[in-house]
């Protein structure tokens, strides 16, 4: 009876302390849930969602880790400041990566700067000239297919935006050295993150002594191209030059392991996270056969009308968008996103004590059937119903201040690629459907292998086109009446799309944020209608939906 009664405890729910969020159950000793988020993590914090709502706690090994799910509580831990729940303490897993001092290991307001200096390859006016580029490098990887095949779609995605997102963020110079060497470098750099790295980072392990000196190897790298510019004076309009220009506030520059790890930070955000996505999009269309057909008129439709794949184009492509929202819904590349509770954090009566980890979780939170109903199902027709109005209920860039800043490029660089395979080849799958798995071993969560699927090669010329697919923009605002515009500088990252649309209205900050110009307040500025068309678009394309308007409603 004695053992049976310490197994009801262990395994039942554990005792919590009064206002702190309830305890997930089968609870170990020593290991606490570890057994079970190695096995499945994914797994694992659904069932804490279920057992335990918008905020339950477990353990892994030593550490507390309280998770928050729905828009509610999304919203509360995307808001909380840095000195609540902070992103570096989380992140220590990174630092041998990115380096000391550098993207997660940066204090609060020197991350802040490094963050605003990557700003400037992903503001809206350099964006427009990268889907060209983008095009260019998918069809350099199919160039030799032939007109039929077979191939692992995993792999040709990891090729095509690797080279797409350095070539487009970096410049032309770097994606040229992007050598045998290059590749077996950054290897060992993505597996040195691992779920032992989230706990003992600098474990005397072969993989991360080999991450170590593959970091000390880029550096080399990045030292060689920045000594030949100097020696030849060349300054090419590229990412890299960016990097080399930028100067702190307090006037020094960045030094070679500073833009070593900002570099690796951007391949990094910009690759396997988007390889992942874009392979899960052409499998879920051949899975949804109607979705798949209805994406693909409307890409022929743009293709037909534009000629190539430019900015424009790619707004155009409406339903292809909401494709790979839901794709993003259902296939997150993030398990979890982290913070160090630096701070008690409260939320509805609930407090996280100081200690703990507390995170977010896409996957679970896009899953809630009274959030998304049917959650289940691919459906991308969801987001005209709405159903993503909530700005924290979709989280797969994250949310709030610290959104992945590379989110608006990420779905630029999606839509790119899927809808220059989609009009030029068919797809179909090689394997049972059943086979394609998402695979939550990895840090990044990635369709599992093997992930084969056929191909054919399309007749474009001869390819009926209807062009009563593309969706005109909705008009959301009555021309008669002033309209009020706000923005949500907690929201807000400094993407500048809205002063692309409508410059009469919005200009970038000091601090790299949109602000509202003096004269924008005018009733008589909206007194042409065509502005009003600029203030949609600025509305609907913001990358972070930090913008919101309001109009007198009739009594």
């Amino acid at each position: 009876m004695g053992a049976l009664a310490t197994a009801v405890r262990v395994l039942g729910p554990p005792r919590r302390a009064p206002g702190e969020p309830p305890r997930l159950s089968r609870e170990l000793p020593l290991v606490g849930h570890m057994a079970e988020f190695v096995k499945n993590p994914f797994g694992l914090l659904q069932r804490a969602q279920r057992e335990g709502g918008e905020l339950v706690a477990l353990r892994l090994l030593h550490q507390d880790v309280v998770l928050a799910t729905g828009p509610e509580a999304n919203e509360a831990f995307f808001r909380a400041p840095d000195d609540q729940l902070c992103r570096r303490e989380a992140y220590k897993l990174m630092t041998p990566i990115f380096g000391d001092g550098v993207v997660f290991d940066a204090p609060g307001p020197r991350l802040e700067e490094q963050m605003r200096m990557v700003m400037r390859m992903l503001r809206d006016q350099r964006m427009r000239g990268y889907p060209p580029i983008i095009c260019d490098e998918t069809r350099a990887q199919v160039s030799q297919w032939g007109d039929s095949g077979e191939i692992d779609l995993l792999d040709l995605m990891k090729e095509i935006t690797i080279y797409a997102s350095s070539r487009c963020l970096i410049g032309d110079e770097f994606r040229r050295g992007m050598t045998h060497e290059f590749h077996e470098l950054y290897g060992h750099l993505e597996k040195g993150i691992n779920p032992i790295a989230y706990i003992y980072p600098h474990a005397p392990l072969p993989t991360f002594r080999r991450r170590d000196a593959a970091r000390r190897r880029l550096v080399q790298r990045i030292e060689a191209i920045i000594d030949r510019r100097k020696r030849t004076g060349d300054r090419p309009d590229d990412g890299l030059q960016a990097l080399l220009d930028a100067e702190y506030k307090d006037g020094h520059g960045l030094s070679p392991h500073e833009i070593t790890g900002i570099l690796v930070a951007i391949i990094m955000a910009g690759h396997h996270t988007s390889a992942g996505t874009a392979t899960w999009t052409i499998l879920e269309l051949i899975r949804n056969r109607e979705c798949f057909d209805r994406a693909r008129a409307e890409v022929d439709a743009v293709f037909a009308e534009e000629g190539e794949l430019t900015y424009q184009a790619l707004r155009q492509m409406r339903y292809l968008h909401d494709v790979i929202k839901e794709v993003l819904r259902l296939h997150p590349p993030l398990i979890f996103l982290f913070r160090k509770v630096l701070r008690p954090f409260t939320h509805n009566g609930l407090t996280v004590p100081a200690g703990s980890m507390l995170c977010a979780s896409p996957g679970v939170s896009h899953r809630i059937g009274s959030v998304f109903p049917d959650p289940e199902r691919f459906d991308p027709d969801r987001y005209s119903r709405g159903e993503d109005k909530n700005p924290f209920a979709w989280i797969a860039f994250g949310g709030g201040k610290h959104k992945c800043t590379g989110n608006a490029f990420g779905l630029l660089q999606l839509k790119a690629v899927v809808a220059t395979l989609l009009h030029e080849w068919d797809f179909e799958l090689a394997q049972p459907s059943h086979t394609y798995l998402d695979d939550y071993e990895q840090a990044t969560v990635l369709p599992k292998y093997p992930c084969r699927v056929r191909y054919t090669k399309r007749r474009t010329d001869a390819i009926e086109v209807d062009e009563s697919v593309l969706i005109e923009q909705e008009r959301i605002l009555d021309r008669s009446k002033p309209v009020r515009v706000t923005i949500d500088t907690q929201l807000c990252q400094g993407h500048s799309v809205c002063v692309s649309e409508a410059p009469k209205v919005f200009r970038v900050g000091d601090l790299g944020e949109a602000e509202l110009l003096p004269e924008a307040t005018s009733s008589a500025l909206y007194e042409d209608s065509a502005l009003y068309e600029r203030i949609e678009r600025a509305y609907e394309h913001c990358p972070n939906q930090a913008i919101s308007l309001s109009q007198e409603t009739s009594e």
